[in-house]
């Protein structure tokens, strides 16, 4: 369940907060070849599972572009501002994929809320993620993910 929090000023009072874990998330087939349809982006190690089989990883993997963008339905199960009228991304200033992402697999989010500052009609949140697979010893992603909140 999603920390809920009112206004700018709840939100940045949370600096330096852990976030907790999300729950966890399928990667399927479908969502892969789903993916790879809304970015032309088919490489045969995410959509032949018959060749992937024979690949370097032995079975399809996601794409690291698709775990990255599974960070913002992750997120949104740790924390939820209201009160703001606008939430945009404003980017990333890091991000690694440690180890791939089989399909099967399921994923989770690992957040804590990094730093908040202000900018000019609101504030600019940067937390540290970390998307976790199941029963896996490394990481799927790391990253630091930036968004800006106004008010």
């Amino acid at each position: 369940m999603a920390l809920t929090v009112n206004g700018l000023d709840a939100l940045k009072a949370l600096a330096g907060t852990d976030l907790g874990t999300s729950g966890w998330l399928d990667v399927t087939q479908q969502r892969i070849d789903t993916f790879a349809d809304a970015t032309d982006d088919h490489q045969w190690i995410h959509t032949d599972p018959e060749r992937a089989a024979t690949g370097p990883f032995g079975a399809p993997i996601a794409h690291g572009y698709l775990t990255l963008s599974l960070f913002i339905p992750l997120f949104t199960e740790l924390l939820e501002v209201e009160g703001v009228t606008t939430k945009v991304n404003y980017g990333l200033n890091k991000v690694r994929f440690p180890s791939p992402v089989e399909v099967g697999s399921r994923i989770r989010l690992a957040a804590r809320l990094a730093e908040v500052a202000e900018v000019p009609g609101g504030l600019q949140v940067t937390v540290d993620g970390t998307i976790e697979i199941e029963g896996a010893a490394k990481p799927a992603a790391v990253l630091q993910s930036v968004s800006r909140f106004y008010a």
